[in-house]
């Protein structure tokens, strides 16, 4: 009869944690798809049409040659670094 009952409430036991395992792996998805939409999300680019003297380009192109990165890489870099330090200034 203890042969059984233990019998019993390991079975218990064993049901409740897979029902445990099977939430936290529901759980883990939703975060792994929350966490795949918000890179789609920061990999998102907007395009912006922008028109610069041919003196600036010429610049901004030896600039950006120098530090390996495209025309359109180093302005975008020159944009994010101006972002950050407007921002510890505000702070």
């Amino acid at each position: 009869m203890d042969n059984e009952k233990s019998h019993d409430e390991l079975e218990l036991k064993e049901d409740m944690l897979q029902k445990k395992l099977e939430h936290i792996l529901q759980m883990e998805k939703q975060i792994k798809e929350k966490e795949k939409r918000i890179r789609d999300k920061e990999k998102a680019k907007k395009q912006v049409p922008l028109r610069l003297s041919a003196s600036l380009w010429e610049d901004l192109a030896a600039w950006a040659e120098e530090d390996f990165r495209s025309v359109n890489g180093q302005i975008e870099y020159l944009l994010a670094e101006c972002v950050k330090k407007r921002k510890k200034e505000n702070k």
